[in-house]
């Protein structure tokens, strides 16, 4: 296994700021904590380096030299840093690991969960949380090699959860042991018991819960979905995945939706239970009764979807304010937004 290490002139013992201006430069061996990665069992075969400066200022010549040397050496796996907490040599990492890993290489980094290095990797590599200074090498170096060995060695690597590494925005399809509602409940009862836990990560921001409702009985609610839910055949085109639209539907007189009328077109999830009972979707049957029995006012008359899958955040964001401007115009108190 051949493993390649990135250093910046400091770590890799040319001089400190007086030396940020170094060119790339390539080293046989291990020097500096490749050294102590190869204690903890990763065998460092060439170091790179580079003056934080030069990378600042010269980015892409940077780029274009240590990469065209990962060209030539084909490593299995590739370790940038640890960077700290400094940002100038963890934007570095962060921006090769990047670049490396557009080229098939797996790139483990180490930096702290803030450090500009992280958004620059763009969940390229396994980074693994350290703190902000040296006095955390120690700790570091040998979970570091560890994930690199495992990586280079192309054996299975878990969760960031399991495998100690910073969440790398992406998500895998597992085979779980436990049913979706066994798991719910149990995260429901941890949570009542102290215990905070999710399989979904939170999306940067928050947007405040507006007050409740103090009288179901006379407002109006609407009915939103990003689960694909169209009149069969799409007429209007709703892409299935990386929804570049949003559409209404008219609900007047129409008590529930029938499967010859109504389907999924989502490409996120399996939809022959769906389409067989297109309400599990949009709850417009549930929703009749409880207009009928006067649990809520009524309904809006018109029923509002997209696709969720593979939506950019941005443009989600921009769908859920155009159909909430709308929906406020037409004096919706109330939406049930159904997801898959």
């Amino acid at each position: 296994m051949i493993a390649v290490h990135y250093l910046n002139q400091f770590f890799a013992g040319l001089g400190g700021e007086e030396a940020a201006g170094l060119p790339p430069t390539r080293i046989d061996g291990a020097v500096g904590p490749g050294r102590g990665l190869e204690a903890a069992g990763l065998a460092i075969g060439v170091t790179l380096t580079c003056g934080d400066n030069y990378f600042g200022e010269r980015e892409a010549e940077a780029l274009a030299r240590l990469l065209g040397w990962l060209d030539e050496i084909k490593p299995d796996v590739l370790v940038c840093g640890p960077s700290f907490g400094s940002g100038r040599y963890g934007y570095a990492c962060g921006s090769l690991a990047r670049e490396a890993s557009r080229r098939g290489i797996s790139v483990v980094a180490a930096m702290t969960p803030d450090n500009p290095g992280v958004l620059a990797a763009q969940g390229a590599a396994y980074i693994v949380p350290v703190g902000s200074s040296v006095a955390h090498m120690r700790t570091a170096l040998p979970k570091i090699a560890g994930l690199a060995n495992r990586l280079g060695r192309r054996e299975l690597v878990g969760n960031a959860a399991q495998d100690g590494y910073l969440p790398r925005g992406l998500r895998k399809n597992v085979r779980a042991s436990e049913a979706g509602a066994d798991r719910a409940i149990a995260a429901l009862l941890a949570k009542l018991g102290g215990d905070v836990r999710t399989e979904v990560v939170s999306a940067p921001g928050h947007v405040p819960p507006p007050s409740g409702i103090a009288d179901l009985g006379s407002c109006t609610l609407a009915l939103v979905t990003e689960a694909g839910c169209v009149p069969q055949g799409n007429p209007d085109g709703l892409p299935s995945r990386h929804a570049t639209l949003w559409l209404r539907y008219p609900l007047t007189g129409v008590d529930y939706l029938s499967p010859v009328r109504y389907e999924s077109v989502h490409a996120g999830f399996d939809t022959l239970a769906a389409n067989q009972d297109p309400n599990r979707l949009v709850p417009l049957d549930a929703a009749r009764a409880l207009e009928k029995s006067r649990r809520i006012g009524r309904l809006h008359p018109f029923f509002y979807t997209t696709s969720g899958v593979d939506t950019p955040e941005a443009v989600a964001a921009k769908f859920g304010q155009e159909i909430a401007s709308e929906l406020v115009s037409a004096g919706v108190q109330a939406v049930i937004l159904t997801g898959t």
